[in-house]
């Protein structure tokens, strides 16, 4: 069974041998463990350092650095099942996470009751969060519970081990990162979620794909919105409706009481009528597009397994490719000697 351990970096020269520091040379149940790097367009030293500890493969993100963190993933993970990897385990390169519990991490997979395991930090206790960011965390795992009908505990949390079956199943649909994206779409595959829990270390350094507490409502929440549209549209659309249902009924309610009650008042709270029945309207409306919305999820799962069916046997031609050329290799070798 085959290991691969990828670090997405960009300008982590001074963590990268941190994280190293710990690293697993073996482990028990695998017989293969291989380390790559995703440079995500770092301008320091952080390659030459990667080939100084040993990494055996550096992927390199062309164009310009953008805070890409689902690019660089996806560059990685294609990379990863192109090397034969069984297991593909992601941690990140600012030392957050902690190393030495990677076999603790790949352990449910190996023995064959998990499909996806990730790390725990208990963000909602985590003493290295504020008290803000404690409340962010638990609301955004709350939410994607919510919506997946599974229990979330730490939806953002970067440790992750994936299987190689999973991976092939799993299609990340957004740049921006891919942790709640591939979260979700493990609930919706029905693959086994493990969650292990971590203590994470000391801070090395502020986050790059976050800046201020602002910014990471507003871009999780739209990532949220925007996968939620995407893998439960029914749930999604209903709850929207129901945004604009309730108020409206109220209001409609309102002027029931007082059209059969206060007949005498009635003609004063007309204006509930009006606002009442647009908001009921548009209550419909989001409700058709939540159906609209799972008959083409139906649609997306038909073309999400021929893409797996695809991605299999592109696998294994490029699997087949490499195994005639090394034996050309070999053959060549003989030749010569």
């Amino acid at each position: 069974m085959k290991l691969v351990i990828q670090i997405p970096c960009f300008n982590e020269e001074q963590t990268l041998p941190l994280v190293f520091e710990k690293m697993p040379e073996r482990i028990e149940g695998i017989d293969c463990i291989e380390y790559q790097v995703i440079d995500d367009g770092s301008t320091d030293r952080t390659v030459e350092v990667a080939k100084q500890l040993g990494v055996h493969h550096i992927v390199q993100v062309s164009g310009k650095n953008r805070r890409w963190l689902g690019r660089a993933f996806k560059r990685g993970i294609d990379n990863a099942l192109a090397l034969g990897a069984d297991i593909v385990v992601n941690t990140d390169g600012d030392n957050q996470y902690p190393s030495e519990r990677i076999a603790d991490l790949v352990r449910p997979i190996v023995d064959g009751y998990a499909d996806v395991v990730i790390g725990d930090r208990d963000p909602s206790h985590f003493k290295g969060f504020s008290k803000a960011k404690q409340f962010l965390q638990k609301l955004g795992s709350a939410t994607v519970g919510f919506l997946t009908g599974q229990p979330v505990k730490d939806a953002v949390s970067g440790f992750r081990a994936y299987s190689r079956s999973a991976l092939l199943r799993i299609h990340v649909m957004t740049n921006y990162t891919y942790t709640v994206d591939t979260l979700m779409q493990a609930h919706q595959k029905g693959l086994e979620v493990v969650w292990l829990p971590i203590s994470p270390n000391e801070k090395t350094r502020e986050s790059r794909l976050i800046t201020s507490s602002v910014s990471k409502v507003r871009k999780s929440g739209l990532t949220i919105l925007r996968l939620s549209t995407m893998h439960s549209p029914a749930k999604t659309f209903a709850v929207l409706s129901a945004l604009f249902a309730l108020p409206a009924l109220g209001l409609l309610g309102r002027f029931g009481y007082f059209y059969l009650f206060v007949p005498a008042e009635a003609d004063g709270h007309i204006q509930s009528v009006v606002v009442g029945g647009v908001l009921l309207v548009i209550a419909f409306q989001l409700l058709f597009l939540g159906i609209i919305g799972d008959l083409l999820a139906v649609n997306r799962a038909l073309i999400e397994d021929l893409l797996t069916r695809t991605r299999k046997l592109e696998l294994q031609a490029g699997g087949e490719a490499s195994a005639q050329q090394r034996n050309e290799d070999i053959r060549l070798v003989s030749n010569q000697q």
